[in-house]
């Protein structure tokens, strides 16, 4: 709804006098209204609210803001006293209306409780409706606030200092914390030095003021100035001339602005906004200047007919409509139009306050009772909170606290009360309040059946139980502490009989039980006494009731006891009682326990102990057998029957005494002889009365001795054994294998054995026999030294096995057999190069670096190799050639570009050759390029054109830099960097200066080392030329497909998948097609094709050798047709078994077979 349009407090009111600035339209016409309307209608309307929430209603007659029609009968003073009298819910203290003279100070105090409150408040200070003065602190206004710890107390301080005139007027105090908030209004009248008039009200003291003021500068029209001035300055200049209210300042000028367009059809307009009391009548009038035009009322853009509620009248050029008992639904916009204009305005209806007709009671009830406080109010289902010593009460679910609105009746109901209800409650309305107290207490109690005091057998139920007059609950104790309720333990309150019941009577229930009533002093209580026969419990002892003790130890034999009293117990052996006292067997008793006490154990003091206990409830008796033992004796001095490499096997016979428990193993030991620091063997007892000690070093002497043990403990050691020494032969040797073979000898080599052992190695013996023959014989008379070694003298085409053994102190091993027999004939292996997968492209590299290729080859017997470049010879005083017997290296120190060229290797084995080629480049930076021209200068541009460098470095040209330089100062900057073509415009140069330009060429390799400079300078002129756009032919696009990059003859592993690449360039974009041995490939599962940005791939799944052959890519588009080929070879690895030296063949192909250890060898298939 938007705010009616008032006059605040610090405008200037209107009428004044001649002085004054003159009034707006709309006063002059208010002012005749209001002297010509009758008093009844004076009576009926108020003016409006217009104050934001939180100020209540009474606010809202203040009497500093002037109305259309009239004021609010209720007077200021009063209005303020009946606010400040309402109960406030954060305020304890609020600031009260001050008068100061001009040039004083003056202080207004708030304060805030903050007993409930979790952090400080939130307090702001307003003068007027809006205007919040915390950005106006400063040398005429301070704010403060402190805190009290002691009464936790907030004081908040707004101090006006050198107070001027202007600030006169009405303040707010607003403070808020969460959801609560509070709020009052003060007010500050400023009075001249000279004394002024304390009786008049507000306004006449402001209209006062504003006449002087008006006196003093005659000539200054605030409104007019406003009206005049630039909007950004409005604030300048309310500050200036003391406005406050800077919403209603722009109101009434936008208001002055409208006024001076005068209406056709209004003589005199509807007022900005009325007021009137719920149910009250109001009349809305207006003046037409031709009383022919029809009018229409309406209300929320609806027209509003006439009927009882509204009454249209017409006196002259006056058109009034009155609304009867009007009510809050009333509360809207109103306009009336005319012709083609119309004036609006706002009614205000105002909510009477509700008063309290029936006051509340005092009322006493007892506890547990329900209670009723109960009142009437003026209206029905009025708004009615209730306090309990003054805070709110909230009703919900889970409070005890109810609230009944019956009409106007309101009713808070308390149900079962109790001591803490007892306080005074009051219930508070918009107009009134009332108060009672309320007083809570106890009924007297009587007591029906008191408790009785009771003895309980240990295990019984145990069961207190009273009676009391009340049906109220209580506390049980037992000795002074509270009783916990437990599985055992259960407190029953049922009506008005109480039980403390406990289940299986323990002695530890005994004591004194009380029961207390909640809320009386009356205390019923009982002796509960539990008694118990004796008990003997032996559950810590065996079946047989059977204490072992070791013999020189203490016993110390405690026993439970139980019984209720304590019994008395008497310890004797073979009818002879043993006394208490301080012998070496004596009996020591306890409340809870019985003990036999024997100082040093002996083997005498074995035997059947009794014990015999006696208590007012009964007897018991019980037979304890007591053993004493001791640790075995040493065992007889163990023999060594067998020894090994680190190993012997010993064995014993078990100890002639025991101990008195059976031996549950031994421990065995060793030492060198030549030492005395004895080490165990075993950490878990040997059950058995052998053992076999190991890892023992060969060649030293060693001592082993026994203990045995039993549940007592180890007996003391054995006698030592007689010494004995570890030794061994070695292990057989290992990896046998054939090394080489001809037609007369074969050429085994092996390994070393695994275990030598301490008596070391002295050599082999590598023997053989021919196959079908059981006789061995020695291929060298004396002990071989080294493993590896050439049977001689051996027939053609014969086969041979082989063994070897290996021989030390301790004798030969165990054979170590050739597996299969050797076929002495001489293996040719045809020559194979491996070349490398990174030398199968162009091996690149640049000036200066080292190149070293290491190519590996296979052949037997020993194959010759020679290089060729370029067809001819390698210098070798420039180039390094190394060969073995399984590669051949070329070393390059120092690269040159002479270097490139294409490098042939040979590999011949008799009469097979194998060839194989390797492209290697050498790069090096490119030179500059030849010419650089400047073609054309227009405006701040420069058209440069170059041709490439002569020499490209050996690499192709990647792009090219260009840079610029002011002649002044010859400093070259980048303008452009890697660019492909060989013309450019330079840009954005500066007008008046001249240029030099220089370009550098760029390859792999980078920038060249000089650039190319151009000859001429290009001279940018300053003054304007007429630029004609050249005329450019269309550039032609099209071009027809060409292969950027070729596809390469590529080798690949059955079961890998391989990928042939190509690069093509066309445009229309062409399509490709991919071919193997001239046939297309379409919809086959097994290749997979991509076209990326031009790069065309085709993916073999998984090949094989079946997948070999010549494939093709062909690029067609309408300009034409390109094919480029390569070739796949595909390459397979066999594994398998054959004999050494027997070359294997497949239908169709050649393999070659290597041997290698035992008969495992490696077939490679050549397609």
């Amino acid at each position: 709804m938007p705010e009616p349009t008032a006059k605040e407090e610090n405008e200037a009111p209107a009428p004044a006098p001649a002085p004054a600035p003159a009034p707006t339209p709309e006063e002059p016409n208010k002012e005749k209204e209001a002297g010509n309307k009758p008093a009844k209608d004076e009576e009926e309307v108020s003016p409006p609210s217009a104050l934001p929430p939180g100020l209540g209603s009474r606010a809202l007659e203040r009497k500093d803001s002037e109305w259309s029609l009239g004021e609010s009968p209720v007077g200021e003073e009063q209005d303020k006293q009946t606010a400040n009298t309402q109960l406030s819910t954060l305020f304890i203290e609020k600031p009260q209306t001050g008068t100061v003279k001009v040039g004083e100070n003056i202080t207004f105090i708030a304060k805030v409780k903050a007993e409930d409150l979790l952090r400080k408040p939130t307090i702001k200070w307003f003068k007027g409706k809006w205007m919040d003065l915390a950005s106006k602190a400063g040398k005429h206004l301070q704010l403060k606030e402190t805190f009290e710890r002691q009464t936790r107390v907030y004081t908040f301080e707004m101090q006006i200092i050198k107070a001027k005139e202007n600030y006169a007027g009405n303040y707010r105090c607003e403070v808020s914390y969460k959801d609560k908030f509070d709020s009052c209004s003060f007010d500050l009248e400023v009075h001249e030095s000279t004394g002024t008039t304390p009786s008049i009200d507000i306004r006449s003291a402001f209209k006062r003021r504003e006449v002087k003021q008006q006196e003093e500068e005659p000539e200054v029209d605030v409104w007019e100035l406003l009206k005049n001035a630039n909007p950004s300055e409005y604030e300048k200049i309310a500050f200036q001339y003391g406005i406050t209210d800077l919403r209603g300042m722009l109101k009434r000028l936008k208001r002055m602005r409208r006024v001076e367009k005068k209406s056709a059809a209004f003589a005199k307009i509807l007022d900005p906004a009325y007021q009137i009391d719920k149910g009250g009548r109001v009349r809305f009038v207006v003046e037409l200047a031709d009383p022919k035009l029809e009018v229409k009322w309406y209300k929320n853009g609806q027209e509003i007919r006439p009927s009882t509620k509204y009454i249209f009248e017409h006196k002259g050029c006056e058109r009034i409509m009155f609304i009867n008992n009007c009510a809050l639904t009333d509360d809207s916009e109103y306009y009336v139009t005319a012709g083609d204009e119309k004036c609006s305005t706002e009614l205000f209806v105002r909510e009477p306050p509700i008063m309290v007709t029936k006051q509340l009671e005092d009322v006493n009830a007892y506890c547990g009772e329900r209670v009723e406080l109960e009142c009437e109010v003026s209206e029905d289902d009025a708004n009615v909170k209730w306090f309990k010593n003054g805070e709110e009460i909230i009703p919900g679910p889970k409070s005890r606290y109810r609230i009944k609105v019956d009409g106007k009746k309101h009713i808070l109901i308390i149900e079962g009360a109790t001591k803490a209800d007892s306080a005074e409650y009051s219930v508070m309305t918009t107009g009134g309040q009332s108060s009672a107290k309320l007083s809570v207490g106890l009924k007297p109690l009587k007591i029906l059946t008191p408790l009785t005091d009771q003895t309980v057998k240990l295990g019984k139920e145990i069961c207190l139980k009273c009676e009391i007059s009340e049906n109220i609950s209580g506390k049980w104790t037992k000795n002074g502490l509270p009783v916990q309720e437990t599985d055992r333990l259960k407190v029953v309150h049922k009506g008005r009989i109480h039980k403390l019941v406990i289940a299986n009577a323990l002695v530890e229930d005994e004591g004194d039980y009380v029961f207390t009533p909640d809320a009386y002093n009356v205390t019923l209580p009982a002796k509960v006494h539990v008694i118990d026969p004796p008990r003997i419990i032996l559950d810590g002892l065996d079946a047989d009731n059977t204490v072992t003790v070791i013999a020189g130890n203490k016993l110390r034999l405690e026993i439970p006891v139980t019984g209720e009293p304590p019994p008395k117990a008497l310890w004797s052996r073979a009818d002879k009682a043993i006394m208490e006292g301080s012998g070496r067997i004596r009996s020591e008793n306890y409340p809870d326990s019985s003990t036999l006490v024997i100082d040093v154990a002996e083997r005498d003091d074995s035997g059947v102990y009794n014990i015999h206990l006696k208590n007012e409830a009964g007897e018991a008796h019980a037979s304890i057998k007591v053993k004493v033992v001791d640790i075995p004796d040493p065992p007889v001095a163990p023999n060594v029957t067998e020894v090994g490499d680190d190993w012997c096997i010993m064995s014993w016979e078990p100890p002639a005494y025991d101990g008195g428990t059976p031996i549950l193993g031994y421990f065995i030991e060793r030492k060198k002889k030549q030492s005395s620091r004895w080490m165990r063997l075993n950490f878990d007892l040997c059950k058995e009365t052998t053992f076999e000690p190991k890892k023992m070093i060969e060649g030293v002497a060693y001592e082993v001795r026994i203990f045995a043990v039993n549940a007592i403990g180890i007996s003391k050691p054995s006698m030592p054994s007689r010494p004995f020494v570890p030794l061994a032969v070695t292990s057989p040797p290992t990896l046998l294998a054939v090394d080489s073979v001809t037609d007369t000898t074969v050429t085994m080599k092996w390994r070393p054995p695994d275990q030598i052992g301490a008596a070391g190695l002295d050599g082999y013996v590598l023997e053989y026999c021919f196959e079908g023959s059981d006789n061995w014989l020695p291929a060298h008379k004396d002990l071989i030294d080294k493993t590896k070694f050439t049977i001689p003298d051996l027939p053609t085409d014969s086969r041979i096995f082989v063994r070897v053994k290996a021989v030390n102190k301790a004798g030969a091993s165990e054979p170590k057999y050739y597996s299969q027999p050797i076929l002495v004939k001489q293996i040719i292996e045809p020559p194979k190069i491996r070349i490398p997968r990174h030398l199968k492209q162009t091996y690149i590299r640049r000036v200066g670096e080292a190149v070293n290729l290491v190519i590996p080859f296979q052949g037997k017997p020993k194959p010759l190799l020679s290089w060729k470049k370029d067809g001819a010879e390698i210098d070798k005083n420039q180039i390094n050639i190394r060969n073995s017997e399984t590669d051949t290296i070329i070393f390059i120190r120092k690269a040159e570009r002479s270097h490139s060229g294409r490098y042939d290797l040979s590999v011949a084995v008799e009469k097979l050759v194998e060839t194989a080629a390797i492209d290697i480049q050498i790069v090096d930076r490119p030179g500059p390029p030849q010419v650089v021209k400047i073609e054309d200068v227009w405006g701040e541009n420069v058209a440069l054109t170059w041709t490439p460098p002569k020499d490209d470095g050996n690499a192709a040209v990647t792009g090219y830099t260009i840079q610029k330089a002011d002649k002044k100062s010859m400093e070259w900057f980048t303008v452009i960097e890697h660019y492909h073509r060989t013309n450019a415009t330079i840009t954005e140069l500066v007008i008046g200066n001249e240029y030099y330009f220089r370009v550098f060429a760029e390859n792999m390799c980078g920038l060249s080392e000089d650039a190319t400079m151009t000859k001429e300078s290009a001279v940018i002129a300053k003054d304007g030329k007429i630029y004609k756009n050249p005329v450019y032919d269309d550039f032609d696009f099209t071009e027809a497909p060409m292969f950027t990059q070729p596809l390469v003859n590529t080798f690949a592993i059955a079961g890998y998948n391989a990928t042939l690449n190509c690069s093509v360039r066309g445009n229309p974009k062409p399509k490709i097609t991919w071919m193997k041995n001239k046939v297309a490939i379409v919809d086959d599962p097994r290749y997979r094709m991509f076209s990326n940005q031009g790069v065309c791939t085709l993916e073999i799944r998984k090949p094989s050798p079946y997948d070999g052959g010549t494939y093709c890519c062909k690029a067609v588009n309408e300009l034409g047709t390109v094919e480029i080929e390569c070739k796949l070879e595909v390459k397979v690895i066999y594994q398998g078994v054959n004999t050494p030296g027997q070359p294997v063949f497949l239908e169709g192909r050649q393999q070659v077979g290597f041997p290698s250890a035992g008969s495992s060898y490696k077939v490679c298939l050549l397609t």
